[in-house]
Parts: structure tokens; sequence; C-alpha cells
């Protein structure tokens, strides 16, 4: 699963007949830890997600379960709108 920040729309008016419907965002993939992009991809919305919004990913089989896309031509799926990240602080001195 990734952590990703929506960044924009796709339009494709010529797209597999499974696609008919199908919302596409570009996401761009953050370090959840320090926000740095780590590139871009572009994913199925199953959650009604917006630009702007932080949003949880997932690919291949696991994109194809999400939201009944079991069939479709998708590797990468939008499945949640992220309302916060905590990140616990890392042991310096090894511990746990």
């Amino acid at each position: 699963m990734l952590v990703g920040k929506i960044v924009g729309t796709v339009v494709a008016t010529c797209k597999d007949e499974k696609l008919i419907g199908k919302k596409l965002l570009v996401v761009r993939i953050v370090d959840p830890e320090t926000g740095s992009p780590a590139g871009y991809q572009v994913s199925v919305d199953t959650v009604r997600a917006g630009v702007g919004e932080t949003v949880l990913i997932v690919g291949g089989s696991s994109a194809r379960m999400a939201a009944g896309l079991e069939d479709h031509p998708v590797d990468s799926a939008i499945v949640g709108i992220v309302d916060t990240i905590d990140i616990a602080q890392k042991n310096t001195k090894g511990i746990g």
C-alpha cells in the first residue's frame, strides 16, 4: 500500500470498455515520513477522492479486488482517503 496526493485527473475518450465510467486520477506518490515525492501514477478512484486529498493506493491484484474491479484492466486503485498520518519517532538507542 502506498500513500499519495491527488494532483490531477485523466480524461481518456478512447479506452477499454471496462474502464468506461471509471474516474482516473493522477497521484503523486509521497514518502509518508518526509512528504518527499516518489513519482507519479494513474489510479482508478474507488472512494470519490478529489484533487488535493491524500489517499491510500494499492496495486496489482489488490487493485483489481477493490470495489468490484476483478475483471478490469486495473493495476492501481485508490482505496482510502487519509485523515492523518502519525509516524512514531525512531528509537536511536536500538531498543524496540
